[in-house]
């Protein structure tokens, strides 16, 4: 288990990272730092002999967090911003279909599981809708829309 990134090393943050109870002083789900943002290694550690882990130093939000391998890439590669998070509610804009049936009709809740980002599609989402319990969908960010606060 080789780390791929050493001390100074800047690095971009690829998903929100919460408080897991972990972070002194801020309540336990609270945002500690926004996808996207561009912090430098300080120190590369393990946790349980099998994840590598970076203490992250993010200059503009004056946090040290520590981030799994996989919550990070390098500067240098390619980011896609995206629109929504993982666990945000959504709607379907239109009526998404399996195989010519629709299964989705427009308007239908659901909630974002995962993310892709891709060249050049953009990102593509896995969506679990209400109305198709146990078989999210793959779903580009044009065919969703924010759910408005309830």
């Amino acid at each position: 288990m080789r780390p791929r990134w050493d001390y100074g090393d800047a690095v971009r943050v690829t998903r929100n990272v919460r408080n897991d109870g972990t972070f002194p002083g801020i309540n336990t789900g609270e945002l500690l730092v926004r996808r996207g943002r561009v912090g430098h290694v300080r120190n590369v550690g393990t946790f349980l002999q099998d994840q590598i882990i970076y203490s992250v130093h993010f200059l503009d939000e004056g946090r040290m967090v520590g981030c799994r391998e996989e919550e990070l890439i390098g500067l240098d590669e390619a980011w896609i911003e995206s629109r929504f998070e993982v666990r945000q509610k959504v709607l379907a804009t239109r009526a998404l279909s399996i195989r010519g049936e629709v299964k989705v009709p427009a308007d239908s809740r659901g909630e974002v599981l995962n993310l892709e980002r891709h060249e050049p599609q953009g990102v593509i989402y896995h969506v679990h809708f209400e109305c198709l319990p146990g078989n999210p969908l793959l779903v580009p960010e044009s065919a969703l829309k924010e759910i408005d606060h309830e």
